[in-house]
């Protein structure tokens, strides 16, 4: 069954929703799909939560598309920008970018962030694996870093010292993302692993494509998540630079992708067995400790 806000694009509406009817359509995407930690907390001030979850699902229908829509997905996402432009110079028909128009306007946000995660989605049509380690951070660089620029200008945040330490964190996410999704990209088609990292560790696709991990493959695991968690230290710094409720939200995004990344080390490093994920009281547990402490960062 193709989600409304992906067949949506497939028909774009020839008459806009109302502004009303399409936040609604943003907040229930925003509270029911899948996270490591919800997007709509309660911590969003609630004067920001049409706005933060106007940005969540343009993310989300871009990634939908990429990842789920039928037919041309080029086509489609060739669309969605158009959909995009209408946002900045006219009027959109699709629901999501009708409740993104307003929130564009109201905080000035700039066209090429959003722009840039409809190019890795189109980069997810035309590669499959990535070269280098280089190579991989550069999809980063369009398909996670944008989206914590564009959070930052949220709350009132446009500086390049921020930027760059978002850009650490946000990437230390979405490569936590591919190191817990291993398996699962494989089954698609694709291979997040750099080339180069695969050769020096013995690894072939055929061990990607076992049931579980070899040896190399669990050392080459470890190699990626000591190399994430040493981003997620460097983009630590964000939290004590922010002001109010916004630094528990970006400890809670931080804490979260470590403990995933802790989560594939109890595995042994072995994400083809079973995906490791945090359980409902895990999370609850990181929000209260989180509240509780301000002392956790020194343990990094």
């Amino acid at each position: 069954m193709v989600e409304p806000h992906v067949a949506a694009i497939l028909d774009v509406p020839t008459a806009s929703v109302s502004l009303t009817e399409a936040r609604a359509l943003c907040e229930r995407m925003a509270r029911t799909h899948y996270e490591n930690f919800t997007v709509m907390s309660w911590l969003v001030p609630r004067s920001m939560r049409s706005h933060v979850a106007a940005l969540y699902a343009y993310c989300r229908t871009v990634d939908d598309i990429g990842d789920e829509a039928p037919g041309d997905r080029i086509e489609l996402l060739d669309r969605y920008e158009t959909e995009l432009e209408r946002a900045f110079t006219g009027t959109p028909g699709h629901p999501v970018l009708v409740a993104l128009q307003e929130t564009i306007r109201q905080f000035d946000l700039p066209r090429e962030p959003f722009a840039r995660l409809i190019e890795a989605n189109r980069i997810d049509q035309r590669v499959c694996r990535y070269a280098s380690y280089e190579d991989l951070l550069h999809y980063c660089v369009h398909s996670a870093n944008p989206v914590g620029q564009l959070f930052l200008m949220l709350f009132g945040y446009r500086d390049e010292a921020r930027f760059a330490l978002s850009d650490a964190t946000c990437t230390a996410l979405q490569l936590t993302n591919f190191w817990q999704d291993i398996g699962r990209d494989r089954a698609v088609g694709r291979i997040y692993l750099p080339q180069d990292d695969l050769t020096a560790f013995g690894v072939a696709d055929k061990d990607l494509d076992a049931d579980r991990a070899s040896e190399g493959l669990r050392k080459l695991v470890r190699f990626q998540v000591d190399r994430t968690r040493r981003l997620f230290s460097e983009g630590v710094r964000l939290i004590d630079s922010v002001r109010g409720r916004l630094r528990v939200d970006l400890s809670l995004f931080t804490r979260g992708g470590l403990a995933i990344l802790d989560a594939i080390e109890r595995q042994g490093y072995d994400t083809l067995g079973g995906r490791p994920a945090l359980g409902r009281a895990a999370k609850i547990g990181l929000i209260v400790s989180t509240l509780l402490s301000s002392r956790w960062r020194r343990r990094l």
